[in-house]
């Protein structure tokens, strides 16, 4: 096991700048994940840590010792990657084994020690019975259990994972999922995960950087980035459905203050709106509301506001219901069996507890 910390750390690919002054410390046992989307910088991290590419600026260091200059294979670091990588011309015993035939000499190994190494973590990822067959006579999903015994083999001090269920059909994905933080759970082995599914993310990390452009955007466990996004990047890309966004204005009157957004209109109390506006924010602002902290209702109800139903989506355990507010779509959970139709004439209430909001200019939480 090992703590991983990252001081500073950019590369770049000619003008691209792929990695962008990032510092970060993994824990050591702990299970981090980095997501993002597509080129926000997450894979190449990874791969500045395992030693597959090397940092332009910054320092990267293991236990306590700088690996700027240290070859892959002295990092003591097993890579899991998306596409599995195993030899096609090899059984999955050698497969698994082959990590250690490459350094045989070195931890001297004896063929039974190998032997006894690969039946032990193939039957840790309940494979055993498969060490005769070739890759090609596999599943997807039994591939990704070869590739990750093949990096377990080793007994490394840094576990790096590369969007390993991305190849996985959805129910496959799940359950793997679970049988991975399980896995890590029971090893200890300090984790770091990369993905762009940020439902993984939420369910199987201990802590979470979200990555955009490069650069980190917030880091926290799954519940302090749900409850307590940092920006408008974050608070949109957490959550299943997103967060609903309304722009709005923080408006005077008669010495009183309000958050004005079109259809909906809000009382603000006077310290906290000086305090925003004192603050350099506003008075544009973004309020956003997860679905779940709205409720709509086919008869009127206080503080509520007349819409109407845009689009139903019936999920099973849940119906996510469409409203238009102006010219913006908002998206609220309703009860499993509600029905709604197009064009229905509804009404939509905010729990005005739970909204959050974003300075416009700067993207900011300011509350």
């Amino acid at each position: 096991m090992a703590t991983v910390k990252l001081v500073e750390v950019v590369k770049q690919f000619g003008e691209v700048v792929a990695v962008d002054h990032i510092t970060l410390t993994i824990r050591d046992g702990e299970f981090f994940c980095l997501l993002g989307p597509s080129g926000s910088g997450k894979t190449t991290l990874l791969r500045l840590i395992a030693g597959l590419e090397y940092p332009t600026e910054g320092e990267i260091y293991i236990d306590d010792r700088l690996v700027n200059d240290v070859h892959p294979k002295d990092r003591d670091v097993a890579m899991v990657f998306q596409n599995y990588a195993l030899y096609p011309h090899m059984k999955v015993f050698d497969n698994i084994a082959f990590p250690l035939y490459m350094r045989k000499k070195k931890l001297g190994l004896t063929k039974e020690d190998i032997r006894k190494k690969v039946v032990e973590v193939a039957r840790l990822l309940r494979i055993e019975h498969l060490l005769d067959r070739k890759p090609s006579q596999l599943s997807g999903g039994e591939q990704q259990r070869v590739a990750l015994a093949r990096a377990l083999v080793r007994e490394p001090k840094v576990f790096l994972m590369d969007e390993p269920l991305s190849n996985l059909d959805a129910k496959l994905r799940l359950y793997m999922r679970t049988e991975l933080r399980r896995l890590q759970e029971k090893l200890g082995v300090t984790t770091i995960y990369v993905t762009h599914d940020q439902v993984e993310a939420m369910s199987m990390a201990d802590r979470i950087a979200v990555m955009n452009k490069g650069r980190v955007q917030q880091v926290g466990t799954p519940e302090e980035l749900y409850e307590k996004p940092g920006n408008l990047f974050v608070a949109g890309f957490i959550g299943v459905p997103p967060m609903n966004f309304i722009e709005c204005e923080i408006v005077e009157k008669d010495n009183e203050y309000f958050l004005d957004c079109r259809k909906l209109k809000r009382k603000l109390d006077k310290e906290i709106a000086l305090k925003i506006l004192e603050s350099g924010y506003g008075p544009e602002i973004v309020l956003g509301v997860r679905p779940e902290h709205l409720s709509i209702s086919k008869e009127p109800l206080e503080d509520s506001v007349e819409t109407e139903v845009f689009l139903s989506e019936p999920l099973g355990s849940e119906v996510i219901v469409n409203v238009k507010v102006g010219e913006r779509v908002v998206k609220v959970r309703a009860p499993p069996g509600t029905k709604y139709r197009i064009g229905e004439k509804v009404y939509l209430k905010i729990n005005w507890d739970k909204i959050h909001l974003f300075d416009k200019k700067t993207e900011k939480a300011i509350l």
